[in-house]
């Protein structure tokens, strides 16, 4: 979605008279919540400049764009080479003056970039070039300001203290007689900083961009925090959000802005590129508040150590108008409906910005590979998406059918290659029994899977789930195989739910519901031996997927786990295969992360490892 077909919305927060002057400042805001592609700076500069141009045609006053919007977001070690540090500066000089080119010079954009900080001194501990977090205020095709995330998160995927030096001012900027605050994304997660020093600064408007990933539940969490900041901030607050994807992870937009009470104003779309244009009447800027670069009272430092940096880019207020947009509000998305549009745009990103048109999956009838054809489905289109059914001796008739009925429901290309004559080779030269020849069985379907990649050029797509991923039930170099694991944090029990939801909101719509109903409700079974079914050496999953979600998710010990209710053997015996299963996880392909702690950068544990939970 381009994003041109959102209702601009009008709000006008609550108004208190000792606020205002005898003219009451309007202002016309846009959010522009885009999808940014790491170290596409040229790329990234279109689309800025594209939203722009749109911004301008609603008539806006102020145009905003989330956090390294310029970049990319995150760029981890990229932020440590000086070239990528220089070009990134470059290209912002370079927009400003495009912009102003094109006749925007007078409107002031706001625009996330990497930066550099030119008074750190170099010293053991910080990064090496002390680059910055940064964002930038264009206008009359110059950068006329520039500010620092202050504070740097460090926890779950956020490596920020080895990438980046903190900021230490506040900025606000004057426009159209309101002085605007300025933060970046952990400034308003974190106490203290940005938030109580834009009250100290006697701020209107307070202006965060983000990039923040997305987790299951975070828009509640999000919402609940831009509440809390914009009361403590004593002013409207605007939290504006990246959208897209970024290897493992997915950003879900719902940018939103709240008034002084913590009231919500405006909510924009989960998961959507666009652009949120608001008419706002604030509070004028204070008579007697200071204009000085040097900030208050000479510099003067604020809370947490910051100092004020002010600009005054238009003192006068609008002349009076009559807002011409309506109010509106984004209808929010159900969990299921979240969690799985998550898992389509982390696809779809990771396919397209990596430059593949195409996706391959081994199709076996079961929930896993049904669901992942579904995602890929809506992520990429059926027609880019290829399945191969691979039956070994073992494979029964009904998966066979259920992977044959999975693509007549989606119109995914699809074809059958047996393994069996490929099999027979190997045990007449090798002789294998038990666990190996299991195997032999999955490591025959991925060579084959990457032999057809390598001929038509898909990429080929990983099934495995984050409970068969927690306890070594994801074979090496067999179905472990591919470039993206589209479910790889998504633990069995949801896999059902997501899919009957899949299927309930095709039935909805008129559609044809693409997984097959025996997929959904015949045991799991990996079927590479006869009568073989998951629970024969798992507990069920409702059972094993609670007990994961304590050791994996919440970090909970074995005592914990047994005290929550579940026994003891089965926790000792659960808890036993996480741990020695971590050589597997490391070796698995990137996935879309859709909790609050994702095998990967959330979990990092040592692949070496003789600590065990003592139970």
């Amino acid at each position: 979605m381009d994003g041109v077909g959102w209702p601009t919305l009008r709000a006008t927060p609550s108004r208190r008279s000792d606020d205002y002057t005898e003219r009451v400042p309007q202002l016309r805001l846009a959010l522009n919540q885009i999808d940014s592609c790491v170290g596409d700076i040229s790329g990234n500069t279109e689309t800025i400049l594209r939203w722009t141009r749109h911004s301008a045609e609603q008539g806006a006053h102020l145009v905003a764009f989330p956090e390294m919007s310029l970049t990319g977001y995150p760029v981890e070690d990229l932020a440590l080479r000086p070239s990528f540090v220089e070009a990134s500066r470059a290209a912002l000089r370079s927009l400003a003056e495009r912009l102003a080119d094109e006749g925007f010079g007078e409107l002031p954009v706001i625009v996330g970039y990497l930066d550099r900080s030119e008074s750190a001194q170099p010293r053991y501990g910080q990064p090496a070039g002390a680059p910055q977090n940064a964002a930038a205020v264009l206008h009359r095709g110059e950068v006329v300001l520039s500010f620092a995330k202050h504070h740097l998160p460090n926890y779950g995927v956020f490596d920020e203290f080895r990438y980046f030096v903190p900021g230490d001012t506040m900025p606000v900027i004057r426009v159209r007689g309101v002085d605007v605050a300025l933060a970046i994304c952990e400034d308003l997660w974190q106490d203290g900083g940005r938030v109580p020093a834009a009250r100290s600064a006697e701020a209107g408007l307070l202006i965060s961009v983000n990039a923040s990933p997305y987790e299951r539940n975070k828009d509640d969490t999000r919402l609940e925090l831009v509440r809390k900041r914009a009361q403590e901030a004593g002013c409207t607050t605007a939290y504006l959000a990246m959208i897209g994807g970024q290897d493992e992870l997915v950003f879900d937009g719902d940018s939103i802005v709240v008034d002084r009470d913590g009231e919500v104003i405006a909510r924009a779309p989960q998961f959507a590129e666009g652009c949120v244009v608001l008419d706002l009447d604030l509070p004028a800027a204070s008579a007697d508040a200071p204009t000085a670069r040097d900030g208050v009272a000479d510099g003067q430092r604020v809370d947490d150590g910051l100092r004020i940096d002010r600009l005054v880019l238009s003192e006068e207020p609008l002349p009076a108008y009559e807002p011409e947009l309506s109010g509106g509000y984004a209808e929010r998305l159900d969990d299921d409906e979240e969690v799985y549009s998550a898992l389509v745009v982390g696809l779809r990103a990771y396919v397209a910005k990596n430059g593949f048109k195409s996706v391959l999956i081994g199709l076996s009838g079961g929930i896993d590979s049904a669901l992942v054809a579904a995602i890929a489905c809506d992520a990429v289109g059926a027609q880019n998406v290829y399945g191969v059914s691979m039956p070994s001796k073992y494979s029964s008739e009904h998966s066979k059918g259920d992977a044959a009925e999975l693509a007549r429901r989606t119109g995914l290309n699809f074809r059958t290659v047996p393994i069996e004559p490929m099999f027979d080779a190997y045990m007449s030269s090798l002789g294998l029994t038990g666990l190996a020849e299991e195997n032999l069985q999955s490591r025959l379907r991925g060579t084959l899977l990457m032999a057809i990649s390598n001929q038509e050029g898909h990429i080929v797509l990983a099934p495995g789930n984050k409970s068969e991923l927690a306890v070594g039930y994801s074979t090496l170099y067999g179905d472990s195989v591919g470039a993206y694991g589209p479910i790889k944090d998504v633990y069995k029990t949801s896999i059902f739910r997501l899919a009957e939801w899949r299927n309930r909101s095709a039935a909805e719509r008129g559609q044809t519901p693409p997984i097959p109903e025996s997929s959904i409700t015949k045991p799991p079974s990996a079927e590479l031996r006869p009568g073989q079914v998951d629970t024969d050496s798992l507990p069920d999953y409702p059972v094993l997927d609670a007990i994961l979600d304590l050791y994996v998710d919440q970090d909970q010990g074995a005592d914990a786990i047994v005290a929550a209710g579940y026994d003891r053997g089965l926790v000792t015996k659960t808890l036993r295969m996480v741990d020695t299963a971590e050589y597997k996880r490391r070796q698995y392909p990137p996935g879309t992360k859709i909790s609050a702690k994702g095998f990967g950068k959330d979990r990092r544990l040592p692949i070496t490892n003789g600590w065990r939970e003592s139970v």
